[in-house]
């Protein structure tokens, strides 16, 4: 299994690709197991803590724990990550600021949802119908490969406007 999801990643990601994993990237290893994982796949490498990430938490919360030091390998955001795409070429959505909201967990309302800005999630396995701009991003979701931020815009775009959406009068 681990070999296939590493040669699926690798076959997409190049090293300049900036990749966010939501979550749950390596259950009941140690930390250096973990690097050695993540320094075997290409691109650099964001996460946000997920509920197995046992091996990042311990990682971020010891007490010899020098970002620096694993800067490149292990880029730590906590257990939620916001990001605005400041490329002017690209145009989300007509409402949101072009916002992204990134969670381990799937959420029914978030950071700007009300203007139409995305939220991407893990966790639920592709068990959880998403609503509106929300997608779940884990690989067993996506043919056990990452998806790219044309392949989101893609699919966000087909994805009906957030429940919560405050129309803009024209």
């Amino acid at each position: 299994m681990n070999a296939v999801l590493m040669a699926n990643h690798n076959a997409v990601v190049t090293n300049n690709d900036f990749v966010y994993h939501l979550g749950d990237f390596a259950m009941g290893v140690s930390h250096g197991i973990a690097i050695d994982l993540i320094r075997s796949l290409n691109g650099v490498h964001f996460f946000i803590m997920g509920s197995h990430d046992r091996w990042l938490d311990r990682l971020v919360k010891g007490s010899d724990y020098n970002e620096g030091q694993y800067s490149g390998v292990v880029n730590y955001r906590g257990r939620r990550f916001e990001i605005t795409i400041k490329n002017n070429s690209i145009s989300m959505d007509r409402y949101c600021q072009n916002f992204i909201s990134m969670d381990h967990y799937c959420q029914r309302v978030w950071a700007k949802s009300h203007y139409n800005s995305w939220h991407i999630f893990g966790h639920s396995h592709g068990k959880l119908d998403p609503i509106g701009k929300s997608w779940d991003v884990g690989v067993d979701n996506n043919n056990y490969y990452p998806i790219s931020f044309d392949q989101l815009t893609k699919i966000m775009a087909g994805r009906p406007d957030n429940p919560n959406l405050i129309k803009k009068e024209r």
